[in-house]
């Protein structure tokens, strides 16, 4: 099996994840991967994610154009094309609607609570990018500044960006950004909740070498 096939089958595995976990509904949320410097697979407009089937998804170079496929691609391809080129390291991008994640970016509240050492670790701060009309290059010019330092950002009224070197680490920082918010809204209205210390932050980083 060649490589871009593999990636396309990776993708409907994911976008079905995705689709299953709630993560989107209907017709919600789009994937992408970069399989040159000049070209990502993006998946369709108009159809479900977790009913996608490989050559459904399509290949676009960093111009828009329409290399490979039959179908019109999401309408946030601009959006997917202006990670890639703002950060040479992203390979793979995740927009998608969980429902606590986007509770928070409705309400433009960012994840920054330090509550458990896989979140500091793996995760990290999660802020809020402005709104931007999606399908135009507000939603890029919102989330340009955050491509370097963070691993997802929340779209304000909006949803979720994640990315990664791969498919899988870009869809995990997806599912441990929604475990995340749903631990941040269920903590909200408990006594006595703690954030780590800094002493713990410090060893923290001293075993993860950071």
């Amino acid at each position: 099996m060649n490589e871009v096939l593999e990636l396309k089958e990776k993708m409907c595995d994911i976008g079905k994840r995705m689709y299953d976990r709630e993560f989107v509904a209907a017709n919600d949320g789009n994937i992408s991967c970069k399989i040159n410097d000049n070209e990502i697979l993006i998946t369709p407009t108009g159809v479900s994610k977790g009913f996608m089937t490989p050559d459904m998804i399509l290949r676009v170079d960093f111009e828009g154009n329409v290399l490979e496929g039959n179908m019109k691609p999401s309408s946030e391809k601009e959006l997917h094309i202006q990670v890639y080129k703002k950060n040479k390291d992203i390979r793979a991008v995740v927009h998608a609607h969980p429902v606590y994640s986007t509770a928070f970016a409705i309400a433009g509240k960012a994840l920054d609570k330090k509550l458990m050492p896989e979140v500091v670790v793996f995760l990290g701060p999660v802020p809020v990018a402005k709104y931007g009309t999606p399908g135009t290059r507000e939603i890029p010019d919102a989330v340009e500044k955050y491509l370097k330092d963070y691993k997802a950002v929340l779209l304000e009224n909006h949803g979720t960006l994640s990315w990664g070197k791969t498919l899988e680490e870009a869809y995990f920082v997806t599912e441990r950004l929604e475990f995340y918010a749903k631990l941040m809204m269920i903590t909200r209205n408990l006594e006595g909740v703690k954030e780590l210390s800094g002493e713990n932050l410090a060893k923290l980083k001293s075993i993860m070498g950071s």
